[in-house]
């Protein structure tokens, strides 16, 4: 054993006095290089960037009460608040970031929107868009006031779990110094998903594929030109989903309840992804290729005069029961969702899979100026 061990030596010596003088951690320094360093998302600008720029892994979404004393007292509370939440989140959003917590690991690629609910605009006669009002009750609807409305409401998006939690943090905490009270707090999250691509929800269906492009953006979701123009509205609702009642049905009818094909997202009646569903196309019996009830068909924009809206869901997990869909959605005000949500409330065969339990609506604010606050877009 002993004369074993003395070859193996000799030779592991041959083999290190061959490899002398090689770089042997050249391949491993590029394995683990740190990716390119990415540039902060600007919070400045004409518009709030949570609204389109590139969907985050993460969400928080926080609503915020001001107290009711009088008019003019509680628009300068309004306005306290503003401003202090335009300076944390300017900061937070910035590549120098003034917390310790969000330094030294890169920026934060936080976005965030601000909004303002319509009680508070009606009761300070603040200047919204016009129609902007709570959403009316839907049929089935389970509604827990403590989880919705608010007189502001804010979400923040960024990579991590880490970013949100500080930063929400951060924002509770100006707000509060500056008047208002929490009211509630809501986080939610996507699957890994590619760039591009169009995220899964918990049933395992694609959820957004059919969003507007930037140029109906301009048409069907950012205000009209004047006051709103670089405005929009806000409509969320807490969606709880049962994920495992759903995954009972068959593969096949699964697909028919949606309208798409769980596998790729492509509509019934197409072969891509993002091809137009035709919701009139027909089977040689005479039946609808996509069916009467089926969610695609109900939502379909075709029967609302192509007007469309902008998609932005997360999916939600608080529990083992507890899991579904924050929906938010972005357009010209909440008449566009109340039609929809009308028929899918009755009609829609995904819905005994369905439980609304929270419901808010904002005016999402337009964005604010280098060195200027949000408070002056009201």
């Amino acid at each position: 054993m002993l004369a074993a061990g003395a070859v193996l030596a000799a030779g592991f010596g041959a083999v290190a006095d061959d490899l002398a003088g090689k770089d042997l951690t050249a391949g491993h320094e590029r394995a683990s290089a740190a990716p390119p360093a990415e540039d902060a998302i600007p919070f400045h600008g004409p518009r709030q960037a949570g609204v389109t720029a590139p969907q985050q892994p993460a969400t928080q979404l926080l609503a915020l009460d001001l107290p009711q004393t009088s008019a003019a007292a509680d628009r300068q509370t309004l306005r306290a608040v503003l401003d202090g939440l335009t300076r944390t989140l300017a900061t937070a959003a910035s590549d120098t970031p003034s917390d310790a917590r969000l330094q030294g690991v890169g920026t934060t690629r936080l976005t965030s929107l601000v909004g303002v609910g319509p009680g508070l605009a009606a009761r300070l006669g603040l200047e919204v868009p016009t129609g902007l009002a709570e959403l009316p009750a839907f049929p089935g609807d389970q509604l827990d006031q403590a989880r919705g409305g608010g007189d502001l409401l804010l979400q923040l998006c960024a990579a991590d779990r880490w970013t949100l939690t500080v930063v929400a943090e951060l924002a509770a905490t100006a707000a509060r110094s500056a008047g208002a009270t929490p009211r509630w707090s809501q986080s939610g999250f996507l699957p890994v998903t590619a760039p591009g691509t169009t995220p899964h929800n918990l049933f395992g269906f694609k959820d957004g594929t059919s969003n507007p492009g930037p140029a109906e953006d301009e048409q069907f979701v950012w205000g009209p030109p004047g006051a709103h123009q670089n405005g929009t509205v806000l409509v969320y609702r807490r969606i709880r989903m049962d994920v495992a009642g759903f995954a009972l049905l068959p593969a096949n009818q699964r697909d028919r309840v949606i309208g798409r094909r769980a596998s790729d997202g492509v509509p019934l009646t197409g072969t891509a992804e993002h091809d137009d569903p035709d919701i009139y196309a027909k089977n040689p019996d005479g039946s609808y290729v996509i069916p009467a009830n089926a969610h695609v068909r109900l939502t379909s924009p075709r029967l609302d005069g192509g007007t469309r809206m902008l998609r932005r869901s997360y999916s939600y997990d608080d529990g083992p029961t507890d899991r579904g869909l924050l929906f938010c959605a972005f357009m010209r005000g909440p008449e566009q969702f109340i039609r929809v949500q009308d028929r899918l409330a009755t009609r829609d065969a995904l819905t005994p899979y369905l439980t609304h339990q929270a419901s808010a609506v904002a005016y999402v604010l337009p964005g604010a100026a280098p060195g200027g606050s949000l408070a002056e877009q009201l």
